[in-house]
Order: C-alpha cells, then structure tokens, then sequence
C-alpha cells in the first residue's frame, strides 16, 4: 500500500512498484486514516508511509496501523531535510521497519536511485515478514574462523538497508563502558546522519555523534560516519583520531565501508573487531577481507533476521566470519570477543 497525500508521488510510486516482478501495489491513499481503514479490507504485507499529510499524519497512523497488524512492515517516506530525518528517525524508534528519502519531485519516474532503494526496502521487508510468520530451516552456515589472538583494538560497524533498525537493536547490548572506541558506516544522505547519532545517544548506552575531522577517538564512544563523507582511521594504538574524506565513492557509496576498514586495519595493524549489519550490496567484503587476513575478526548478521543479506551475506559466503548471528545475540557476541581477548 502507498499512503502520500500527493497524487502524483503516489503514482511515481506505484510505477515504480508495479514494474518490478513480485511486487503488486494494492491500494493507494491520500492520509492516515484511509490507510487504516484500507487496512481493514486488503492484505498488506509493507505499506509506503508519507509523514506530513491532512487528516492524519504518518507519525499519528503509525501505532494504529501497527495495532491492526503488529506483522505490517511500514517504510517511512521522509523529505530530505531535517524535520523530516527528525521524524524518521522517532518513527523508527516506534516501529516502523525502514525509511526511504524522498525526492523533491518523481513526477518524471526517472530517479534510480530512489527506485532501487524503494524496491530493495520493499522486497526485503516484504522476506522478513514472512519469514517470521512462517519460520524456515536456515541454510547451512558458512564456515566460521577461530578467534584472532590479539586484542581487537577498534570495533568497527558497517550497515545499509535496515541498518537504523539494526543498529537501535545492537547499540543498547554493548553497554556504557567498552575498553575500544567504535566506528560506525551506515549508508545514509548527510540530513539523516546527525539525526541518527543523536537517536543512537538516546538510547542510554554510549554517547555518539558524527566525527569529526581530526579528533581523537576515544574508547566507549561511537563515531559515525557524516553523510557525503568517508570516514578514516589514523595513529596507532593509544592516539587513534578520525579523518573525513571526499574520496570518490566506493560501492556507489559516500560514506563507504570500505575504506573504514582499510583505514582501521592499517592504523591498528589489523587488530579489528568487525560487526556487518544489514545491507544491499557487497560494500565492506574488500575490508574485511583485508582485515581477517591482517589477524582481525569479524561478525556477520544472519539471513534471518536481515532485511537484506548482501553486506553480512558477502563476508559470511567469503569464510572470513568468527559467527553469524541473528540480531539479538550480535552484541553479546561483541562483548564476549571484547572480553576474552582482553585478559
């Protein structure tokens, strides 16, 4: 289902929608409360929700929606600005399953990459919903690494589709006090990321906020990669600071994983723990391979509990994962790395 009060974006949409195989766009409305009815009438596995609407606007519809069916995957249509990454992000904070950023105009049907976004978030969610309602075996792990002997120095997390979500799941488990400073790349436009770090503070675990060039990175503490920038490693142990880059983008992406990892396996020798997350597209495989090879050790998010398994999927088929994990036992794991390899 679309929910947008404007004809046209529902449109563009619901083009962009049908056109991919799989996909059937089966109603379309103008606010809220005509999704909540609709709901009543049509099965709807993910609903495209828009933010500032009459009647009833996204972030009023969302609970209700969600009472009426705890199973709906909603994705959260939200104009590049700041008000609307603000209310992005609380809605995610109250269950809505994803975001897309919406451009100022798709009456021309022509913006790929909103397209592959919509459509990766769409196919995604639309698997995640059914695979919790109608749990299947998973397929065979891959082959899983013993643990490196060195002490992880930095503890680097690199995310995309789903990636908020994930990391609102994982950042809570590591607690208050980690002996390492954390790295973090989610794939995100620069409106989001300062509007993230500061959903990821509130959690009440570690403070986190967007690097910035030059400073120390300190143990306890996330650094976020800022959107439109890659976020770099320099020093060595004991002096690690960050670096900001406009480097081309790798992946088809600025901020990348990769270049984190390179940069964080060069400063700390290899010593780094990494944690992939949900994520389209193979963006880190390079790094941690590099890593792994350097004495790192990585940890990969499980199919399952994906919304897409192209990031986690890509290092975990490669053999260079110590575990792959669903969502809830990622932090744990962290910790227990942490922990063993600190005595």
């Amino acid at each position: 289902m679309i929910c947008d009060d404007s004809a046209a974006i529902r449109g563009a949409i619901a083009r962009m929608l049908d056109a991919e195989p799989g996909i059937q766009v089966v109603a379309k409305v103008a606010n809220g409360q005509q999704a909540i009815d609709e709901l009543k009438r049509s099965r709807v596995d993910v609903l495209v929700l828009d933010i500032e609407m009459p009647v009833m606007d996204g972030l009023a519809a969302l609970p209700l929606l969600l009472k009426a069916d705890p199973g709906l995957r909603v994705v959260m249509a939200s104009t590049l600005t700041t008000r609307g990454a603000e209310i992005a992000m609380r809605a995610l904070r109250l269950g809505a399953a994803d975001y897309v950023p919406k451009p100022t105009s798709l009456s021309q049907n022509n913006d790929d990459a909103f397209r592959r976004d919509l459509i990766g978030k769409v196919k995604g969610l639309f698997r995640l919903r059914h695979r919790a309602a109608n749990p299947a075996p998973a397929r065979p792990p891959a082959t899983t690494r013993g643990l490196p002997v060195l002490a992880p120095k930095i503890l680097a997390i690199g995310s995309s589709t789903g990636g908020p979500q994930a990391l609102f799941a994982v950042v809570p488990g590591l607690g208050k006090a980690l002996p390492v400073p954390v790295v973090l790349t989610q794939h995100m436009p620069p409106t989001f990321t300062p509007i993230l770090a500061d959903h990821i503070a509130r959690l009440g675990g570690m403070p986190c906020a967007e690097a910035k060039d030059g400073e120390p990175l300190l143990d306890g503490r996330i650094y976020l990669a800022p959107g439109d920038r890659h976020l770099l490693i320099e020093g060595e142990a004991g002096a690690y600071r960050a670096r900001l880059s406009t480097d081309p983008p790798e992946n088809f992406c600025r901020p990348s994983v990769d270049p984190m990892l390179r940069s964080a396996v060069r400063a700390t020798g290899g010593r780094v723990l990494i944690a992939m997350l949900t994520g389209m597209g193979q963006d880190g495989l390079a790094g941690t391979r590099l890593a792994i090879e350097q004495g790192g050790a990585a940890i990969a998010q499980d199919e399952a509990t994906s919304v897409v398994w192209g990031m986690p999927g890509a290092i975990a088929s490669a053999g260079l994962c110590h575990a792959v994990l669903p969502l809830p036992k990622i932090a744990p794991k962290i910790l227990e790395i942490l922990r063993v390899q600190a005595r």
